[in-house]
C-alpha cells in the first residue's frame, strides 16, 4: 500500500516541476523607462531670433505655447534653418535626445533657458527673460536646449502638460 501512494505523489511532483519551467524566448525584454525626477542635464543650448511669420514650423500642437519640444529631425531642420540661417545643423540623436524650446508670446524679450527641472517625468523649463514693452512684430526671441529623452514623458506649460511622444 505504501507503494501505491508514492507513485501518485511522484507523478504529481514531476508534473508540477515540468509545468514550472518557462521556455526561453527569442524576444528580449526591454525595461520600462523610469520617470525622471530632479534636474535634467542640458547638453547643448542656443539663443536667437525666430521669424514670427514662421511659427507654423514649430510642432502643430505647440505653436501657441511659450514652451515646447521638438522630437524629430525633419522638424528640427526646418526650425534650425530659420533660427540660425547659414549655420551648420547640430548633430542630435533624436532617438535618445529631445530639443526643448522657450519663446516669446507677448513681448519681444531676450530669453535664456537656465534649467530643466523634472518631477515624475514631467519637465519644466526655468527660463529668464529681459523685460520690455516692445510688441512682437517680425520676430520672437527663442532659446533651444538639448536634453536626454530617457525618463521624460511630458512638458509643463502653465497649468497643462504636453505629452512627449
Amino acid at each position: 500500500m505504501c507503494r501505491v501512494r508514492v507513485i501518485p505523489v511522484a507523478l504529481l511532483l514531476a508534473i508540477l516541476v515540468g509545468c514550472g519551467h518557462v521556455a526561453k524566448s527569442d524576444v528580449e525584454l526591454v525595461p520600462l523607462a523610469v520617470p525622471l525626477t530632479g534636474e535634467a542635464a542640458i547638453l547643448q543650448t542656443w539663443t536667437g531670433d525666430f521669424p514670427a511669420k514662421r511659427l507654423d514650423r514649430l510642432p502643430a500642437d505647440q505653436r501657441e505655447q511659450g514652451v515646447g519640444y521638438i522630437a524629430h529631425q525633419d522638424v528640427f531642420e526646418c526650425v534650425w534653418t530659420l533660427f540660425k540661417p547659414g549655420e551648420a545643423l547640430p548633430d542630435i540623436d533624436f532617438e535618445k535626445q529631445l530639443v526643448l524650446f522657450a519663446r516669446n508670446t507677448r513681448y519681444f524679450n531676450r530669453i535664456l533657458i537656465g534649467k530643466v527641472m523634472v518631477k515624475e517625468g514631467t519637465a519644466e523649463l526655468l527660463a529668464m527673460e529681459t523685460l520690455s514693452a516692445l510688441p512682437i512684430e517680425d520676430k520672437v526671441a527663442m532659446a533651444l536646449v538639448v536634453v536626454a529623452r530617457k525618463g521624460l514623458n511630458g512638458l509643463r506649460t502653465g497649468a497643462t502638460v504636453i505629452p512627449i511622444k
